[in-house]
């Protein structure tokens, strides 16, 4: 059989991947699987450009991690405005199928618990949440105890005769980013240094991309506190005040520190 859009694509498969769980359907539970689903495939790809990203960092390739950070730009920029879809959808209708949800969660995706681990955020207490589903687990755990894109852009800047401490260079990968005044030293410099300016364009690529992960999590944040208020979120999850927490909390907290010298 040759090989066609659909059977390259699977649509058949992923068609089928839309199941309501209402009885009769409510009707905007399709809006809301189909959004998830979505991001889902986003999340995935980005953790496949983060991969790509790390390698660039470590192996010193600037015009490859300039091109892959762009695109993940481009990628939070769709996440948020996804969100206005899902903003078109009344507390009212959400809470005709909230119910059916029962125990699940936007805390059990363990793509994002994946994202976030890889971004430098490690909290050990995050994989929790993922514990029911041993598949999705064990990559969070794979993640959690590996380096995350922090870690390599710290190789990048060596490349680019920045000092990386052996307190950086030896930290556990299991701690969270910290900001570090050598470090940010390390970066104005580059930002000083005459013939730099391609180095430049990363770190404003990079601190796009920051801000836009933080956007995206004052939006969500924002969506969830307009549908559900102040209730408990699905599966016993700690709903809008959890989420609040985790607010304009920088990736690059040395890119922003120095944001006032420039």
């Amino acid at each position: 059989m040759a090989l066609t859009y659909g059977s390259y694509l699977k649509i058949d498969k992923l068609l089928e991947l839309q199941v309501p769980m209402s009885s009769p359907a409510e009707h905007d539970e399709m809006l809301f699987i189909v959004i998830h689903q979505t991001y889902e495939l986003w999340f995935r790809l980005m953790l496949h450009e983060m991969e790509k990203v790390c390698h660039d960092f470590t192996s010193n390739d600037l015009f490859g991690a300039i091109h892959t950070w762009k695109r993940l730009r481009t990628i939070m920029k769709t996440l948020v405005g996804q969100l206005d879809i899902l903003e078109t959808m009344t507390p009212m209708s959400f809470t005709s199928f909230r119910d059916r949800l029962e125990t699940s969660s936007g805390f059990q995706s363990a793509q994002f618990r994946e994202f976030e681990f890889v971004l430098g955020s490690k909290r050990a207490e995050m994989m929790k949440p993922c514990e029911n589903e041993p598949a999705g687990l064990e990559k969070v755990k794979r993640r959690f105890n590996a380096r995350s894109v922090v870690d390599h852009f710290y190789d990048f800047l060596a490349h680019r005769g920045v000092t990386i401490q052996r307190e950086l260079r030896d930290k556990p990968v299991t701690e969270s980013t910290r900001p570090n005044v050598e470090v940010q030293e390390g970066i104005y410099n580059l930002y000083k240094t005459p013939g730099n300016e391609d180095v430049v364009i990363l770190f404003e690529s990079m601190t796009d991309f920051d801000e836009g992960q933080q956007e995206w999590r004052y939006r969500h944040v924002k969506v969830v506190e307009r549908t559900i208020g102040n209730k408990q979120g699905t599966g016993g999850s700690l709903g809008v005040e959890f989420l609040k927490r985790s607010l304009f909390q920088p990736v690059f907290p040395d890119l922003w520190a120095i944001r006032h010298r420039l």
